[in-house]
């Protein structure tokens, strides 16, 4: 784990060093407030008062130089911008050039300007986690929203950037007017769509893009995958990132997940009918659904575990075990046989690579487009889940070829096969393990070519020197290891089992779990059993189930949109917790059959009104839950992406066994037999909400 504190020293402009935040003696001075209130020197109050005081001087430090360095670069560019004037009367291609030089000056310095910004807004949000993780206290929720929404904040200039921003649009603005077009000044806000190849527009650009959040909606997605970047990487980091990065590779991990989706909902709107064929009951569809999330139980484990040695050979198995499970569902039917479905589909569960796609992005994808690509797993997630039920609802045939049988119950087996044996041959042929394997298999060969040549030195009695340059190093961790001073030995190593994993849970992180749970059931509750449902109450068709099933799916990106881009700026994400938990409650409540008749719109809207607002829920769960969780469960086998699986996972086989056991009442009674336990657990989560509503932030 890369060291903030040494970053911060070794990134420093010698020339502002004065004017950074002190993170050293706020570190400091957080291990004295700790020993104060443990030997009872001071309470908490005398704490909190003395660290926001000193927290406010630190920040008017860094914002009042912020100020004065804006108002130098703005003078520079209004005096630019008179010789760039007088150029407009006679177009010297040597004076355009020198002017253009000159902004680029001005623009090399406002690139240092937003590394400071960036260097000092990174030390403030994580010397306010080391408090919170100190004291468990959520401080930073209460110093954040006192601080911003105040008339005279001093976060605004540096989390909101107003100012900066403005000094980087006019530089832009001037130096792009120059870039390429000799005395025609073209204008970026009349012509977005020009490019304009110039290295100090695109550093200005994305140290811009960096500084102002602007991935505000991608961000959001990838708290929902709940991929999560570190708050920290250098640059060489980045540059190993970019160097082992592979495009294709990114393409097919996200293909998997995609056609993964589909293989999950292709076949809800025909599960029944094929049931029934098999000589099953309808309602045993929820065990033919189920049982793919049943395997997935175990799945995910042994997928995440793979994931630490390899990418393509789990994405291999991955590929072969959902080709042979969906070759059995669809030869099913000219068997005869139950049993052969429902193999079929477990051997799809133990197919789901899901851990895998997670990790891949999370591990192998550069800081810079890790968002778009955990964008990416969310967006081909939705889509997956739209195309299943549209797809099958074009699947409305029935033929034989040589005594095979291809019908609207087998063709969705049929066409998953195809689906995958492409996508296994394209894997085979294109995709690219990380680099970061054979580089740590290499470190391990040195490091035991290393400790044997270290025997040889002490046997020949040449150990001295190395032991006191050890000595050196230990002296110098000891001294500036911001981790190792903070946390007593050990505390940063992954859970390595799944009772390690549950000890590290907060209350706050399984409430979030048991949302999580909730939503899933619910979810799974209304699309498992839509063809039952609206076959008994409306006789709809195959096809009109699938239609409504894929309308539903396509709602996902739209919400998430909204949601991600305009949502959580307006309001906090446990606000929008509680009211999508209580709009999901709605929802289940106005699903329930309280007279003898039921209609298309009672049963539609209010299922809109349950799946729309759980996909909310699922977003801002997850965002919440990757900032209460510990820093132990983001990575190993044993992580909060598999945590959230296996939860997700269990609540689909509990939703799918509840909609078989209920089918023993009777279809009149599925519905309202079905609802019942979502309407339970949801008042649950609801109520546990409020109860860790104050730890959440």
């Amino acid at each position: 784990m890369v060291n903030f504190g040494k970053v911060l020293v070794s990134d420093q402009f010698e020339d502002w060093k004065e004017y950074y935040i002190n993170y050293k003696m706020m570190k400091k001075k957080l291990k004295q407030y700790v020993q104060q209130t443990q030997d009872g020197g001071r309470n908490h109050e005398q704490v909190l008062k003395e660290f926001s005081r000193m927290l406010d001087d630190q920040i008017e430090k860094v914002v009042l130089f912020l100020l004065k360095q804006q108002g130098h670069l703005a003078s520079r560019i209004e005096k630019l911008g008179e010789q760039r004037a007088m150029l407009t009367e006679q177009s010297d291609i040597s004076q355009v050039s020198q002017v253009r030089e000159a902004y680029r000056e001005v623009g090399l310095d406002l690139v240092k300007l937003l590394r400071f910004v960036d260097m000092n807004a990174t030390g403030i949000r994580k010397i306010l986690k080391k408090f919170d993780k100190r004291f468990g206290y959520r401080f930073t929720d209460y110093y954040v929203s006192t601080r911003a929404n105040h008339p005279y904040s001093q976060l605004q200039p540096i989390f909101k950037q107003v100012g900066i921003v403005a000094v980087a649009g006019a530089l832009t603005r001037n130096l792009a007017s120059l870039q390429n077009h000799q005395g025609s000044f073209t204008s970026i806000y009349d012509h977005p769509s020009i490019t304009f190849e110039d290295p100090v527009i695109e550093q200005i650009n994305n140290s811009v893009q960096k500084l102002m959040n602007s991935t505000t909606f991608l961000k959001f997605l990838g708290q929902h995958a709940l991929i999560v970047p570190e708050d920290v990487h250098t640059s060489s980091d980045d540059l190993v990132d970019e160097q082992s990065y592979h495009f294709m590779s990114l393409m097919l991990n996200l293909v998997n997940t995609f056609l993964y989706m589909v293989n999950t909902y292709i076949i809800v709107p025909t599960a029944d009918d094929y049931s029934v064929s098999l000589g099953a009951a309808a309602t045993v569809c929820g065990v033919i659904i189920g049982s793919m999330a049943v395997a997935q139980v175990f799945s995910s484990v042994y997928f995440s575990a793979w994931s630490n040695r390899s990418y393509f050979r789990p994405l291999v198995f991955s590929s072969i075990m959902l080709f042979l499970g969906n070759l059995l569902y669809a030869l099913a039917y000219d068997l005869n046989s139950i049993t052969v479905l429902i193999l079929g589909r477990l051997l799809c569960g133990l197919g789901s690579a899901r851990a895998v796609n997670r990790r891949y992005i999370s591990d192998c994808v550069p800081l810079k487009i890790r968002l778009k690509a955990s964008a990416g797993f969310v967006s081909a997630s939705a889509l997956g889940m739209a195309c299943g039920p549209a797809l099958a609802g074009l699947l409305q045939t029935e033929f034989k070829v040589y005594g095979v049988t291809f019908s609207e119950n087998t063709l969705p087996g049929w066409v998953m096969c195809l689906a995958w044996v492409v996508n296994l041959i394209w894997l085979w042929v294109s995709f690219k393990e990380p680099d970061h394997f054979a580089r740590e298999n290499a470190a391990k060969a040195a490091a035991t070519d290393s400790g044997h040549r270290q025997s040889d030195n002490l046997e020949d009695g040449l150990a001295q020197p190395l032991l006191t340059e050890a000595k050196e190093r230990q002296d110098e961790t000891v001294q500036d290891d911001d981790d190792n001073e903070e946390n007593p030995k050990g505390c940063h190593k992954p859970a390595t089992s799944l009772a390690a994993a549950y000890r590290l849970l907060t209350p706050s992180v399984k409430v979030q779990l048991l949302i999580y749970f909730m939503l899933k059931f619910t979810m799974e509750i209304l699309l498992s059993e839509s063809s039952v449902v609206t076959s008994f109450y409306f006789n709809w068709s195959t096809g009109s189930v699938a239609i409504f099933l894929a309308v539903l799916g396509l709602t996902v990106l739209p919400v998430n949109i909204i949601v991600g881009s305009y949502i959580t700026n307006l309001f906090e994400d446990r606000q929008i917790l509680v009211a999508s938990e209580i709009m999901v409650l709605i929802g289940i409540a106005a699903s329930f059959r309280f007279t003898s008749s039921y209609s298309v719109p009672q049963y539609v809207v209010s299922a809109i009104i349950t799946f729309v607002f759980a996909e909310v829920l699922e977003g801002v769960n997850l965002s919440l839950l990757s900032r209460v969780m510990s820093s132990r469960l983001s990575r190993g086998t044993y992580n909060g992406g598999l945590l959230s699986t296996e939860a997700g996972t269990l609540a689909r086989v509990a939703a799918d066994v509840t909609i078989t056991a209920a089918g023993y009442l009777g279809q009149s009674q599925l519905l309202n037999a079905t609802l019942l336990p979502s309407l339970a657990i949801c008042v649950a989560s609801i109520a546990a909400t409020f109860c860790t509503y104050n730890s959440l932030y």
